[in-house]
């Protein structure tokens, strides 16, 4: 247990992508951030699973594209595995169908490889703590691409989502529309306490590790469309 006045332990990260140019970048940025500890890098997906499994960082800043396992297979091995890691997946617009892949397989967000220094550290630091990062801009983007692909929101809604009170599935369409617990709460005229308790009840009664996976699902099921 931390005691007061104790310094809080920094966040552990492992860096893996193919190209040693960018680790280095992503060294130097994090590296002179006070609270988080580059712990190791990795130059493939296989790496960064066994450094995973052997030094149980509390993010990998996965990229998507490597060689002998990409970031999607990586991603789903660590999640499988039950490790206490969380993965953030840096990405480009071009390869933005491997993002929905991560997702699924259980990443806790994703960013853009030219995203801003400060918002990157943010992201890590949420992440660590548990939350998920969903970057709306990207989100739109991913989701307009595959608009054809989602269900008609005249369709019959999965039955999942039936468990789920009226107040609740308020809250998981403002998720899905990119907003922080914080905006909800103004959203919707209620404490952010008593909407940080909604979202837990919405991951818990659609059985979804977190923020990510429910914001896929309102998608994925046509509770959500992307806005034109």
């Amino acid at each position: 247990m931390t005691g007061e006045g104790t310094t809080p332990r920094p966040v552990r990260i492992l860096l893996a992508d193919d190209q040693p140019l960018l680790r280095t970048g992503f060294r130097m940025v994090l590296g002179s951030e006070d609270g988080l500890d580059i712990v190791a890098e990795a130059g493939d997906g296989v790496e960064a699973v066994e450094l995973s499994r052997r030094l149980l960082p509390d993010v990998v800043l996965m990229d998507i594209r490597m060689p002998r396992m990409d970031g999607v297979a990586a991603t789903r091995a660590i999640v499988d595995a039950r490790l206490p890691v969380r993965v953030l997946i840096l990405t480009t617009f071009d390869l933005d169908e491997y993002v929905v892949g991560a997702l699924r397989a259980g990443a806790s967000g994703f960013l853009a490889k030219d995203v801003p220094a400060e918002d990157l550290i943010t992201a890590i630091r949420t992440v660590a703590a548990g939350d998920a990062v969903v970057a709306p801009r990207i989100l739109k983007r991913l989701l307009d691409r595959f608009a054809d692909a989602l269900p008609d929101p005249a369709a019959t809604p999965p039955k999942a989502l039936n468990a789920l009170t009226e107040r609740e599935r308020e809250v998981l369409v403002q998720m899905a529309r990119g907003l922080s617990n914080a905006e909800i709460a103004r959203e919707l005229t209620v404490s952010e306490t008593t909407v940080k308790t909604h979202v837990g009840h919405v991951l818990t009664k659609l059985g979804l590790r977190d923020r990510v996976q429910a914001v896929v699902l309102a998608y994925e099921s046509g509770l959500v469309r992307p806005r034109t």
